[in-house]
């Protein structure tokens, strides 16, 4: 008899608890956000993990620098080769569905692209629900002024800056590149461009979301679309708000965009993104190149398929980037 009451009362409490986070889940997108960025890092740390191996030893690093002065608790990492000198910088924004992730995830990457001949910038910004749109985008245009302050003691080449992200750090390194290259879209935005829009050299597109317009509520990002974009957006009715609208940039794209390398795998639920995305750009005359996969490519690449460089198509993606760089 006590252990029937034990466990009739562990399933009370887990009932009670299940009910008080589902009714709380709808009013505010925090408990399921937690959730989220519970799940987002733990496989993004899986990840870095296995990229250590791949790491290379010819690379220096100057740490944690705080860039924003509004907010510092966000810093930045460089990395750079240490024999040889950069060509180019490279400004990474890390993923995460903008409420999860961190710099250190994508540290690993960020030094072996350091190792074939670039400065890397690496950011961490204020993630949501704790902040808003577009608060990660105007971080990142301090970011970008502070490197350029500092270019001398921090390796930047800041006649050849190239903007980088995966998922939705793609969608910010993106919107970051029409503010800098679409006067009416920066005054719509309402962020003034901390450096001239011809600093600007290209981009490196990972896996990103672009037109947030088109994705469905109740399935898109395999069903996290609704937390993900309540706590981005910071409304409930993201889809009907004005202002958050503007953060589909495909509407707002012109021919001076830079020209941009676009990825996505084939098992990729935002794929048709980065399709839609490179298709509009070669459409007003914007240099693109991409790597996609066949359909029937085996086995399928997932969301971010390009941080596993222990696959041929990782490797594609690694190699194909790094060409692209070396011909702008």
């Amino acid at each position: 008899m006590k252990i029937k009451k034990i466990l009739f009362r562990s399933f009370l409490i887990f009932l009670i608890s299940g009910i008080l986070l589902y009714s709380a889940s709808k009013i505010s997108p925090w408990p399921s956000a937690l959730l989220i960025r519970f799940a987002f890092d733990y496989g993004a740390d899986k990840k870095a993990e296995a990229l250590e191996k791949h790491l290379p030893e010819n690379v220096s690093t100057i740490s944690d620098r705080p860039y924003d002065p509004t907010d510092k608790a966000v810093t930045l990492d460089i990395y750079y080769p240490e024999k040889r000198l950069s060509t180019a910088t490279i400004v990474w924004i890390h993923g995460g569905g903008w409420l999860s992730g961190n710099k250190n995830q994508v540290a690993g990457y960020c030094k072996i692209l350091a190792s074939k001949g670039f400065t890397v910038a690496n950011i961490d910004y204020t993630l949501a629900p704790s902040v808003h749109y577009p608060n990660p985008v105007r971080q990142l245009n301090r970011a970008l002024d502070y490197l350029i302050q500092n270019r001398k003691k921090l390796h930047i080449h800041p006649e050849k800056i190239i903007l980088a992200g995966d998922s939705a750090g793609a969608q910010i390194a993106a919107q970051m590149a029409v503010i800098l290259t679409s006067p009416e879209y920066a005054r719509l935005i309402g962020i003034r461009p901390k450096i001239n829009s011809l600093r600007l050299a290209g981009l490196l597109l990972y896996c990103g979301p672009y037109d947030i317009s088109k994705t469905n509520v109740e399935t898109g990002f395999k069903g996290l679309a609704k937390p993900l974009l309540w706590s981005y957006s910071g409304t409930k009715d993201f889809m009907t708000d004005r202002y958050f609208k503007t953060a589909s940039i495909t509407p707002y794209l012109t021919k001076d965009f830079p020209p941009a390398f676009i990825t996505a795998g084939n098992g990729d639920d935002l794929l048709i993104q980065s399709e839609v995305l490179a298709r509009d750009l070669t459409r007003i005359g914007v240099p693109v190149t991409t790597l996609f996969f066949p359909k029937d490519y085996t086995p399928k690449l997932p969301h971010e398929y390009q941080f596993n460089l222990d696959t041929e198509a990782g490797q594609s993606a690694l190699e194909r980037s790094v060409q692209f760089l070396k011909n702008l």
